[in-house]
């Protein structure tokens, strides 16, 4: 019985470094933004780019939403890795002069659906009106979070409790922006004109929401989405499964950073930083994951901001040639971690027997 316990126990240690060991050397293929709510299916958010800015331990997270169709009312909910400081409109042309970087035409964005469910109450942290967007941050389980969604007139798909609560189990913390058509039309705006949003947050453990592109959408949908990375280094990058991949890593330029320092609320932006850009083209069936970033020197990228178990684990590849040198230590120490496990354990079933 012993030497049996002895080999279960060796088999699962030996189980668990091995995926370990597979999640941190084999960086396959991998695979931002909200899920679209409303009161029917004729407002439509055909587009929003992200930007995660990280400098001196805050977060500067600014997207844009663009409604396009028919109708009163539609919105969009974004889960955020802490509680904002500031929730304010976003400069005029930044997430332009990030597409304009990386191509001449950005392809066509993601198409989302959907939102929320069930129980208890969520708390209401900030409240803000940018043009024709009424912003609330909300604090709650997945089940607060819809029932608040709800209860404001949000309509949810099948798959929202779920999603919500994959979210929730990280951060409590969501972005609810909720587009009045009729507000819009008295700015003067016109179907398709986005408005920038910038959220700035408090936090070690920056990460992007993905997952919820796909809240609400067919499993074939094609997601596809711009992500961008400001960081005052290198970024260590982990997602959990195709779709996303590394279009540009390298130190910014000085006219990109001169531009986005020059826009409105773009001050902050320092004399160097670490320029990244990610497409995202996946299907809503295999998004299941999140961008965790490690902006650390000598840190990694936790399986816990990605939304992943280790053999889920994937290094965003570049889609030219090249390869992430920060996987192989840790895989090489993960080994090592495997090799003495199994040494040990064939030790002591010695003994046992």
């Amino acid at each position: 019985m012993a030497v049996r316990r002895v080999r279960g126990v060796r088999r699962s240690l030996i189980t668990t470094a091995l995926a370990l060991v597979a999640a941190a050397v084999v960086a396959a293929p991998a695979g931002a933004c909200g899920g679209l709510v409303g009161e029917n299916g004729t407002i439509r958010l055909v587009r929003t780019t992200t930007l995660a800015a990280y400098h001196a331990g805050i977060e500067r997270y600014v997207t844009s939403f663009a409604f396009t169709g028919e109708g009163k009312e539609v919105g969009s909910i974004v889960p955020l890795p802490a509680v904002p400081l500031t929730v304010e409109r976003g400069g005029d042309w930044t997430l332009q002069r990030l597409e304009r970087e990386v191509a001449p035409a950005v392809p066509e964005a993601a198409r989302f659906a959907a939102s929320g469910a069930a129980e208890d109450k969520a708390q209401v942290i900030l409240e803000t009106k940018i043009d024709a967007l009424d912003i609330t941050v909300i604090k709650g389980g997945g089940d607060a979070v819809g029932k608040w969604a709800l209860d404001h007139g949000f309509f949810l798909s099948p798959d929202a409790p779920e999603v919500l609560d994959f979210y929730a189990r990280r951060s409590p913390i969501f972005m609810a922006a909720r587009f009045d058509a009729t507000r819009a039309a008295a700015l003067g705006q016109r179907s398709g004109d986005g408005t920038p949003i910038m959220v700035t947050m408090p936090t070690d453990r920056p990460w992007v929401p993905l997952r919820i592109l796909g809240l609400g959408a067919k499993p074939d949908t094609r997601i596809q989405a711009d992500v961008f990375l400001l960081t005052d280094h290198e970024p260590k990058l982990l997602a959990g499964g195709r779709g996303l991949t590394v279009g540009r890593s390298e130190p910014a330029n000085a006219s990109l950073l001169d531009d986005l320092r020059s826009d409105k609320g773009m001050g902050w932006v320092p004399s160097s930083m670490w320029f990244t850009h990610l497409p995202l083209n996946v299907a809503a069936g295999d998004l299941d994951y999140d961008l965790a970033i490690s902006v650390a020197p000598n840190s990694l990228p936790r399986l816990t901001d990605a939304g992943i178990g280790a053999p889920d684990a994937t290094v965003p590849r570049p889609t030219h040639d090249g390869f992430p040198v920060w996987p192989l230590p840790v895989g090489v120490v993960v080994a090592g971690v495997a090799f003495l496990v199994l040494r040990r354990s064939t030790r002591a079933g010695r003994v046992a027997s």
